[in-house]
């Protein structure tokens, strides 16, 4: 098994455990969680590119940061809808 395939296993359970919660506040909190880890590991991938990779992918990362602040602030319901989104990618994905 590759390691994508164990990633994508990783990321598909941690969405549905964002849609399996009962708790909205947990949900949201599990959300922002979510949004926190993805900003560190931007951050880090931005620390390791070269000054003419970061001219080269600037606006690659700046449509990242965009996508990342369009997810603060969802509601439970919202964090739901988008993990449901992001697991059907998922699941499209594997099967290719």
């Amino acid at each position: 098994m590759s390691d994508s395939i164990k990633t994508d296993d990783v990321i598909f359970n941690f969405f549905k455990q964002i849609c399996d919660e009962k708790d909205e506040l947990k949900c949201v909190e599990l959300g922002n969680g979510w949004i926190n880890a993805m900003e560190t590991n931007l951050d880090a991938m931005i620390a390791n590119l070269s000054d003419a990779d970061m001219l080269k992918h600037k606006q690659d990362i700046q449509n990242n940061r965009d996508h990342l602040n369009s997810l603060k602030n969802k509601t439970s319901s919202e964090w739901k809808e988008y993990a449901t989104q992001c697991m059907i990618e998922i699941m499209e994905h594997k099967n290719q």
